[in-house]
């Protein structure tokens, strides 16, 4: 008999596809694009990790990127869970391609459209705005998160975005969100009981945020039991830890956090290095200065590669328990993690310790 040794670490082993479509939300006056990465037909195996064939890419103000996946790829038949991505503030849908096309290779479309901020030009900020005005802007940019989300999933879910043989499961359905889309998936179970599972990439929403970070509350009031995986950062200068241990404490069980050591805000997200240099050296607003002096240099930092492996491996394995009801991840999850972790080269702390519902998993 063999026994194969869970690990969510690895790849997945299907080839991996990713779209670019537009959802055009009549009710707002919004088009918005969206990426979808998903399983891809056999004949695609291996093209995904070839840098001649997988996908590149240009954002704003970045160097152009590959992701390991196949552009417009033909889908592989079948009835997948969906995963929602939520990209932080002043970002946009491909914030963590990373992780997209981990799970996708797994065996789940991921879906991630650049929110309302992003698209409508009434929420962009506008050069001279007064407190009063940059207030009512937030206000209106916090409001749009949730009915984007929601606009999504509906679309989605009506819609055959991949093709009639390729079914997404109503009742599989997750989200990850980093920063403000951390704040976004924690918020959505307020009003959507669609959502069956959380990862929280160091998100927004503390009760006593920082100068110049959006003040976005939660309350909490889902409607309906959500197992919920926080992922932080140790240094997170942004939305640092006592913000982080607030939300947790606050978040209804089963739930669980972990801390990745030596690491800031930018490590859950492609290109950490560039981007946290990035923040670190350029001109900020005054009320962002002090937040910008505490950041350490990259150099001083985890690395990406290791950010990335900690994120891909803990969501995988999240959403398997949470969705997929996989024995393996649950007793996995239920390990000494950061001993588990610890063997791998990856630094991580636990707090409080793991605390779930057993029955919830299995």
């Amino acid at each position: 008999m063999t026994f194969t040794i869970y690990n969510p670490f690895l790849r997945g082993p299907l080839p991996v596809g990713v779209r670019a479509l537009d959802a055009p939300d009549a009710q707002r006056k919004r088009s918005f694009p969206f990426e979808v990465w998903y399983p891809a037909n056999q004949h695609y195996a291996g093209q995904d990790l070839s840098p001649v064939a997988q996908d590149s890419f240009v954002v704003p103000d970045s160097r152009p990127r590959k992701q390991q996946a196949v552009r417009d790829a033909e889908s592989r038949p079948g009835n997948w869970p969906l995963i929602v991505y939520s990209h932080p503030s002043g970002a946009h849908r491909r914030s963590a391609t990373f992780l997209a096309t981990h799970l996708a290779s797994h065996g789940y479309v991921v879906a991630a459209l650049d929110h309302s901020e992003v698209i409508a030009p009434e929420l962009a900020r506008r050069q001279g705005e007064s407190e009063r005005e940059k207030l009512a802007r937030w206000d209106a940019v916090i409001a749009a998160r949730v009915p984007d989300v929601k606009f999504l999933l509906n679309h989605l879910l009506q819609n055959e975005v991949l093709g009639a043989e390729m079914k997404l499961d109503r009742d599989q359905i997750g989200i990850v969100g980093h920063s403000f889309g951390g704040w976004t998936a924690l918020a959505i179970p307020e009003s959507d009981n669609r959502i069956r599972a959380i990862v929280a990439l160091a998100p927004a929403g503390s009760s006593n945020p920082r100068p110049g970070i959006l003040p976005a509350k939660l309350t909490f009031h889902w409607q309906r039991q959500v197992p919920t995986l926080y992922l932080v950062a140790e240094n997170d200068t942004s939305l640092p830890l006592a913000g982080m241990n607030e939300l947790f404490g606050r978040t209804p069980q089963p739930r669980q956090m972990l801390i990745l050591r030596h690491a800031d805000h930018m490590h859950f997200m492609d290109d950490a290095e560039a981007l946290h240099e990035s923040v670190r050296t350029m001109p900020l607003p005054p009320e962002l200065a002090e937040m910008q002096r505490e950041m350490h240099p990259f150099s001083e930092l985890c690395s990406e590669e290791t950010a990335n492996f900690f994120v891909r491996g803990l969501t995988l394995a999240h959403f398997e328990a949470a969705l997929g009801n996989k024995e393996a991840a649950a007793q996995f999850l239920a390990k000494d993690l950061c001993g588990e972790l610890a063997k791998r080269g990856v630094e991580v702390t636990s707090w409080p310790l793991w605390e779930h519902d057993r029955g919830t998993y299995v």
